[in-house]
């Protein structure tokens, strides 16, 4: 049975000159439809050079990446990407940025239904209140959860999130993972995500793929997070699979961080 997601046997080098530059090297990863999935390692390890190629804005030197059994070579509106800055239009409403995607995609639609699907996504993010609001008029976990709402808007197959609350500050941050979490249990979505945060990864994922270091970085192991839904992250504090979990990534980085020789920018 072939995987929801398939990622087969993917290099990347850039060229820039007479220069070449050998970033990702024989990365295999299976991902199964409705998983949540975490890629994390250290800066420079390709992490959203493959994000990318995924999403279809890179093409890859060697290897492909199959979705249901097809070729992703091109960008689409079955797989949606957040990105860490928030992307959004500044001189539309919340509403209109939304609204933007689901024209795009749902042609089809009447207008009535183009409107009562961009209010559900808008309400599955909680932004409803703040929906005649411009992005320079709400804080940055308000942008974030407006471009989230505009990802889940186009249904995409996959959603893509590439480190979608590395700037944000701790609380704000937690409020958003908890959102993603009942989102992703609502939906059933699949989701692959970069991160560089230990304990998000564990909290939000089922699995966690550790990238060695770059050049030429790869898959070094797959953790499997046999962690029960729904998550509280109160909860799983004492859990001793919770802090099992935490701390496999956590060596498997620190052994990482301490070959340097290894180690690219």
């Amino acid at each position: 049975m072939n995987a929801y997601l398939s990622i087969e046997n993917l290099g990347m080098t850039f060229k820039r000159g007479a220069v070449t530059s050998e970033v990702l090297r024989g990365i295999d990863l299976k991902i199964d439809q409705g998983e949540y999935v975490a890629i994390i390692g250290h800066s420079g390890c390709g992490k959203s050079t493959l994000l990318n190629i995924v999403a279809g804005l890179l093409t890859s030197t060697v290897g492909e990446v199959f979705l249901e059994g097809e070729v992703v070579d091109t960008p689409g509106p079955d797989r949606a990407v957040v990105f860490q800055n928030h992307s959004l239009l500044p001189w539309l409403t919340t509403y209109q940025n939304v609204r933007l995607g689901v024209d795009k995609v749902f042609k089809s639609k009447t207008r009535a239904e183009r409107h009562d699907w961009t209010m559900h996504n808008l309400e599955l993010v909680q932004m409803v209140p703040a929906k005649d609001k411009r992005p320079g008029e709400i804080s940055g976990g308000m942008k974030q959860r407006v471009g989230i709402a505009r990802a889940l808007a186009m249904e995409p197959k996959v959603l893509l999130l590439d480190e979608p609350f590395g700037a944000l500050d701790a609380l704000t941050r937690a409020h958003l993972q908890d959102s993603v979490m009942e989102i992703h249990a609502k939906l059933g979505n699949t989701v692959l995500m970069i991160t560089h945060d230990v304990d998000e990864a564990v909290l939000l994922s089922d699995r966690i793929v550790m990238m060695t270091n770059g050049p030429s970085a790869t898959i070094g192991e797959v953790l499997t997070v046999d962690l029960p839904r729904p998550r509280r992250r109160l909860d799983l504090v004492a859990d001793p699979g919770y802090t099992r979990c935490r701390a496999a990534v956590l060596e498997f980085l620190y052994a990482r961080h301490r070959q340097p020789s290894l180690h690219a920018a």
